[in-house]
């Protein structure tokens, strides 16, 4: 079944709250929330007080993508304020704060860069609920889809339909 997760990365912030309904009347499924914290990634985005304000105007399932350095910091604070999808970069801790991450979350999800092999997320695929491949380099936004990665997708569909099937893959970009 296919889903639809609208980012806001490039909404209008003086109009969110609208921008968000027009994304609910439109029949998207989640909203797709991109975390950045200059670290991970070269640039900055929203953070927990937005995340909050955000959850005020909507019921949609709220899809947290933390391009964050050391994820496990903040991942139960993302879920305090809102987030039902905490997705959590396997490249940006070491496995163990990664399983301890995924461990606080509503809905534990992982992410992989371009430039990481789809075995990547094997340790944690029987722990997710949602699997996100980069198809872009995190962090900036109007990049073009690598069709490159279209690969590494159909790997990652065959160990989600052979180790967890309930699994959800999402591809960003």
């Amino acid at each position: 079944m296919t889903k639809l997760a609208p980012s806001i990365l490039s909404a209008d912030f003086c109009t969110l709250g609208e921008d968000i309904r027009q994304i609910e009347a439109g029949g998207a499924d989640y909203v797709h929330i991109d975390v950045m914290d200059g670290l991970f990634v070269p640039n900055i985005s929203i953070g927990l007080p937005v995340l909050s304000c955000i959850r005020k105007v909507t019921d949609l399932t709220l899809d947290v993508h933390l391009m964050i350095d050391r994820p496990v910091r903040y991942a139960e604070r993302f879920c305090q304020a809102g987030a039902d999808i905490v997705t959590v970069h396997v490249e940006a801790d070491t496995q163990e704060n990664t399983l301890e991450a995924l461990r606080i979350g509503k809905k534990p999800a992982i992410c992989v860069k371009p430039k990481t092999s789809a075995e990547a997320v094997l340790p944690f695929i029987e722990l997710v609920d949602l699997i996100l491949v980069m198809t872009v380099e995190p962090g900036f936004g109007g990049q073009s889809f690598m069709a490159d990665m279209m690969p590494k997708v159909r790997a990652i569909r065959a160990y989600i339909d052979e180790k967890n099937p309930g699994c959800e893959l999402e591809v960003d970009g």
